[in-house]
């Protein structure tokens, strides 16, 4: 994986001393595509009647299939498809930022995809594309995934600069490799969309998701499928939004809906300021 950093900027975070409302939102998305995107929108616009200004939908958002290969079948080019119209057309509509947690885009060996999450500026122009680098591999009981057979693997580090602050992007299994974060830099806002399984979000999640917040002494907006699908897999939920300090600041334990809360630029430096950790760190990359 390389070491620079993919940059997307142009855009000039407002008074860090404002608050800023963000919201994560919760799925149980099944094989329909055209489904998950109604349910998407029911709960987006759930989203943007509480005040969020930056929305995030889990991973797998759009389809969570029957089989692994059913993403396959609706994969998009970049720029193209139902899925990212969508996702274009409610950001310009609701005025939001909108992150689509992961789309199946085409990527450059026939039978895989990249798994890519996007992110949409109030104007609906897509802001940044991060395709996830660490692909899930579980064998443990009756439960057994490897996303190596369909997925081809990123190998890019993206941050991009939002009115919300400095932004770094992950996907679910990322959220294992704290070097990932790392290398973001100092990030203001980290994302981790993600369809983490029961078993292994019950083991891990929270610890996760916390951690790696603390870590960066950033906030951490984490949203998860969440429930029984159609596949009969059953996935973690348990969404929530972290701040610096590793609070947790909503959560929603399992179903369909949406977690709202306040990012407080102030306070975030505020704990940089008294616990300087960040710039104590001494180990630094070759």
């Amino acid at each position: 994986m390389p070491a620079d950093t993919r940059l997307f900027s142009g855009r000039s975070p407002e008074d860090t001393h404002e608050k800023v409302r963000v919201a994560a939102v919760q799925m149980a998305s099944g094989p329909s595509v055209s489904a998950n995107l109604d349910e998407a929108l029911r709960l987006i616009e759930e989203a943007a009647s509480r005040g969020a200004k930056l929305v995030v939908l889990p991973e797998y958002f759009c389809i969570m299939g029957i089989n692994d290969t059913d993403k396959l079948t609706v994969q998009e080019h970049p720029g193209e498809g139902i899925i990212q119209q969508f996702l274009s057309d409610t950001a310009k509509r609701l005025n939001i930022w909108l992150v689509g947690g992961s789309v199946p885009l085409v990527s450059s060996i026939p039978d895989k995809v990249y798994n890519s999450c996007l992110v949409y500026d109030q104007e609906g122009t897509l802001a940044a594309r991060y395709d996830k680098i660490h692909l899930f591999g579980l064998a443990l009981g009756n439960e057994n995934f490897a996303e190596n057979r369909t997925i081809e693997p990123g190998n890019q580090v993206v941050v991009l600069d939002t009115p919300f602050g400095r932004m770094g992007l992950s996907i679910c299994y990322d959220l294992r490799f704290p070097e990932l974060y790392r290398m973001m830099g100092k990030v203001d806002i980290i994302l981790a969309p993600s369809a983490f399984t029961a078993i292994t979000g019950k083991a891990h999640w929270e610890t996760l998701i916390r951690a790696r917040a603390i870590e960066n002494q950033a906030y951490l907006i984490a949203s998860a499928q969440g429930g029984f699908h159609v596949n009969g897999r059953e996935t973690n939920g348990d969404s929530m939004i972290v701040d610096p300090w590793g609070v947790i600041l909503e959560r929603l334990p399992r179903g369909a809906g949406v977690v709202v809360a306040d990012i407080d630029h102030a306070y975030q430096t505020s704990v940089r300021t008294s616990l300087p950790a960040l710039e104590h760190r001494c180990l630094l990359p070759c």
